[in-house]
């Protein structure tokens, strides 16, 4: 298990889930109409998905630079979630 995790390959899998659960929440929010819009959905997994990137490259060593591009990415992914659904109110 310690291996899975420093070699980053951990966070792979938890993104490949995160890939199954957005897919899912699209599916059924299509067949039922209920949930969160398809562009909050996508917003969300998007911003976890930037903050998933950001903890792999700290744990496999990348440079800050690769970090805080993931992080920066996830502040805009995560205020643009938060925009959408404050103008679907």
């Amino acid at each position: 298990m310690i291996a899975l995790l420093e070699s980053g390959r951990l966070i792979d899998i938890i993104l490949a889930l995160m890939v199954i659960e957005a897919v899912a929440l699209l599916v059924w929010r299509r067949r039922t109409g209920r949930g969160l819009s398809s562009p909050a959905i996508l917003l969300n997994v998007a911003a976890g998905a930037c903050l998933m990137g950001a903890l792999r490259a700290a744990i496999v060593g990348a440079g800050a630079g690769w970090i805080l591009g993931c992080l920066a990415l996830a502040l805009v992914m995560h205020m643009a979630d938060l925009a959408v659904r404050l103008r679907e109110r």
